[in-house]
């Protein structure tokens, strides 16, 4: 699940001595709105479509416009979070991928980091998603677990996030194996533990849609 598992080969980067119009027939072609710059194997940052749209003149040379999202990068060697998060500081649906000697290597879309981490989270996985709110202090995944696999239940991942109603609380989002939680949500309430919401999933074979609200019901977005 490393970085440069994910590059996708079919961005390339644009020079300094490359042209505005040029730019934007490559976004048309690939369909995104920004490309990475690059200078002598090194990476300066991205050009948008809008940046080039308020410059109004697609002879100018890409050297020229000023670049966004310098620092919208991750070594090679990051996990998928990585670049996730990095994309989320900077706001841009591109990351770029260097290695350590800081040479460009590509980019990864957001789209298959998000989908590397829908894999990653088990979310194409037939089950339910059961979500928790609890104190950091209270947090034991193994104690949890426990309970869980009493029903005869397994959890094939787990996700934590700051509760922003309560900055002392957490919410536990688990992916279990079965669809039915009515005996899990059962035992977990009679050991103490507060079940805020839950989503069992029909069998079947899920479209790409679906796979994309679980991944939000996931996260609980």
């Amino acid at each position: 699940m490393q970085a440069y598992e994910f590059i996708n080969s079919l961005i390339p980067p644009l020079k300094l001595t490359d042209r505005a119009g040029m730019a934007l027939s490559w976004m048309e072609e690939i369909r995104t709105d920004s490309l990475p710059v690059s200078d002598q194997g090194r990476f300066l940052g991205f050009i948008g479509d809008e940046v080039i749209f308020e410059h109004n003149d697609t002879n100018q040379l890409i050297g020229s416009i000023e670049l966004e999202a310098g620092a919208c990068w991750v070594y090679s060697d990051k996990h998928i979070y990585d670049v996730l998060r990095v994309a989320s500081e900077n706001q841009s649906n591109l990351v770029a991928v260097l290695d350590r000697e800081n040479s460009y290597l590509g980019v990864v879309t957001m789209e298959d980091a998000i989908a590397a981490f829908a894999d990653s989270l088990s979310i194409k996985s037939q089950g339910s998603v059961l979500i928790l709110s609890m104190n950091m202090t209270d947090y034991l995944l193994s104690e949890i677990s426990r309970l869980i696999e009493s029903e005869n239940t397994k959890i094939l991942s787990s996700f934590i996030t700051n509760d922003p109603l309560d900055p002392d609380k957490i919410k536990l989002t688990l992916k279990l194996d079965k669809a039915e939680l009515r005996h899990v949500k059962a035992t977990l309430e009679r050991f103490g533990h507060r079940v805020i919401d839950h989503y069992q999933e029909e069998t079947g074979i899920s479209s790409e849609e679906d796979r994309i609200g679980n991944l939000l019901r996931f996260l609980d977005i």
